[in-house]
């Protein structure tokens, strides 16, 4: 079942992370997959993300940027994956902004074409791009509530011929320790 192997990699991915990081927040999140943005192509998927991660102390002299891993399953049994990347939060009294970037590794098909078309609309690379970007506030010292837009895409680097990626669009609650 490929949600259990999704979690299965999160779990994997956070015991690989030095023994001195500590967590500094939870957070997860319910998403639409499969969103229409000028940064895809259409990959004839869809349906409801549950994302779940962690986030974990700012990394020493590097002005609060934090490192987070993340897994994200489709609901209706499309590109599932998980992560790992770096965000920073730049806070405006409650309200913030969150970008950040990583890699994940995703479960979708390894080729997929349009029979309409003929285009090639798999994702062109096991790991992939995650570019994402949240406007958050802070309800409390420790919850906060975020849209986000995640990505994932190869950028093209892994495969010059095609990029359809994925965009995620979504809510998701942070609780911090």
């Amino acid at each position: 079942m490929r949600p259990a192997r999704t979690f299965t990699s999160l779990a994997l991915i956070a015991g690989l992370m030095p023994a001195t990081a500590m967590a500094q927040e939870i957070y997860g999140g319910v998403y639409a997959h499969g969103v229409e943005t000028p940064f895809t192509f259409e990959t004839n998927e869809g349906g409801t993300d549950l994302q779940a991660g962690i986030r974990f102390d700012p990394i020493e002299g590097l002005a609060d940027v934090q490192p987070y891993v993340f897994g994200s399953v489709n609901l209706d049994g499309d590109t599932s994956f998980v992560g790992a990347g770096v965000s920073w939060k730049a806070e405006v009294g409650p309200v913030y902004l969150r970008p950040g970037v990583g890699l994940v590794i995703h479960d979708g098909p390894e080729l997929r074409v349009d029979p309409v078309d003929g285009y090639r609309t798999d994702l062109g690379s096991r790991v992939l791009f995650e570019p994402e970007v949240a406007i958050g506030v802070d309800l409390s010292e420790k919850f906060s509530v975020e849209a986000s837009w995640v990505h994932i895409s190869n950028a093209r680097l892994f495969n010059s011929e095609q990029n359809p990626g994925i965009d995620m669009m979504g809510l998701r609650v942070n609780i911090g320790f």
